[in-house]
């Protein structure tokens, strides 16, 4: 089953724990007293980019019965939406630029330009899924209600055909985004599900606006260009779509992005809180492109341990956070995007499957494990764990892993 045990598990003692966390606050209050101008610089040219991609995009698709002008005008839309989405709406909506007292960027007044109302999203995203990240039964996230993502979940027989209906979760992201802030809102306002709820009113104005915007009034305007203008709006928002799955996948479902229990969050303290983000999050490696593309999420471990930090200040967090790692013998896992990716479609396709075709156990498989699977090390192993016989040193979850792995025992993963 998930970790019900952090400490246990990541071999560090409750005084480690307590040093990493004063550690990641110093990183933290640094970061936060640094804030300036090259910050508010920066956002502020990222919006001008943004908009300027969108005019520019919607003016060439005035010629979009002409391929290559199609072609131009889509190109720019779909950048101009990832931007919009990743590194504007998702990052300016968790607060990271609210020290600015700029009431155009600011999380309260902020709403971007996909289905789901922004008011949802902050609630099911900034609360329910950062306080209870990966932990099974409490973050809704984890498989977004859809996918069975961990073996804690028991398999029921609609999971055979998760592998399509990943398939449409992919290309309709932002519908299925915006229905599970949804169910989110709906559960604040008591669970009813009321036609006239203010969580259904605020879902269907946005729709209006929305599908309206991109499917009627921007078409309409082309005039005879309307049905090309209508493709590549379609088009765009299926290429953001896609780009946003694949970006969230990769930082919440490959191996090494760890689940929790229940019973582990009851008594969490804070410090504990940024160990589980740390663990139960991924990273994939990217350059400046990729990073700004992807609204810095290439840095998940640094988002979930600091979501509400600009999101350009990621990259050098990442370098401190990564000595850290190493310092306490903690792994950071990351790698290229495609690894991260087919590691979580992996998981996907394994876990449509029932648990009787799997030889790994819920304790230790490569998407699911638990402090239990390094029990059967015996008593001696797992204090030899903790300090190196020759040299002294510490060591943690790392060396644990190593020496499993040299082990050879019997659980082998599949």
């Amino acid at each position: 089953m998930a970790i019900t045990d952090i400490k246990e598990f990541a071999h560090l003692s409750a005084a480690d724990i307590e040093a990493l966390g004063r550690e990641l606050d110093s990183i933290r209050l640094e970061v936060e007293e640094s804030r300036g101008l090259r910050d508010a610089q920066y956002i502020r040219r990222t919006i001008r980019l943004q908009r300027a991609l969108e005019l520019g995009g919607r003016a060439v698709l005035f010629g979009s019965k002409y391929r290559p002008a199609w072609l131009v005008g889509t190109t720019m839309l779909s950048l101009s939406k990832i931007i919009e989405n990743m590194e504007l709406g998702h990052n300016v909506m968790h607060g990271q630029w609210d020290w600015m007292n700029d009431p155009e960027i600011h999380s309260k007044s902020w709403e971007w330009d996909q289905t789901g109302p922004s008011a949802h999203w902050k609630r099911a995203h900034n609360y329910s899924h950062h306080t209870y990240t990966n932990i099974v039964g409490m973050d809704d996230d984890v498989g977004f209600g859809i996918l069975r993502m961990t073996r804690d979940e028991p398999w029921r027989p609609i999971n055979l055909v998760q592998p399509l209906a990943n398939v449409l979760l992919a290309a309709t992201f932002e519908w299925g985004i915006a229905l599970h802030d949804l169910e989110s809102a709906r559960e604040l306002e008591g669970g009813e599900r009321r036609l006239n709820s203010r969580s259904n009113k605020e879902f269907a104005v946005k729709i209006f606006r929305q599908v309206g915007k991109d499917f009627v009034l921007y078409p309409a305007l082309t005039g005879p260009a309307w049905k090309s203008t209508l493709t590549a709006n379609a088009t765009a928002n299926l290429v953001r779509n896609l780009w946003a799955y694949v970006v969230i996948f990769c930082g919440h479902f490959p191996d090494g992005a760890e689940k929790f229990t229940a019973e582990e969050f009851r008594n969490e303290t804070r410090h504990e809180w940024y160990l589980r983000q740390m663990l139960g999050s991924a990273n994939f490696n990217s350059g400046r492109v990729m990073g700004f593309m992807s609204g810095n999420l290439s840095y998940q471990i640094e988002h979930h341990v600091f979501p509400d930090l600009p999101s350009n200040r990621y990259p050098e967090i990442a370098v401190r956070v990564r000595a850290l790692c190493e310092k306490y013998d903690l792994p950071y896992t990351t790698g290229s995007l495609a690894k991260q990716y087919l590691l979580a479609l992996r998981t996907i396709h394994k876990l449509a499957l029932p648990d009787s075709w799997l030889k790994a156990t819920a304790d230790d498989a490569p998407e699911t494990s638990s402090e239990r699977k390094f029990r059967d090390t015996g008593a001696a192993m797992v204090e030899s764990l903790r300090t190196d016989p020759v040299t002294g040193q510490r060591r943690g979850l790392v060396s644990a892993l190593r020496a499993r792995a040299e082990s050879r025992l019997p659980t082998r993963r599949k």
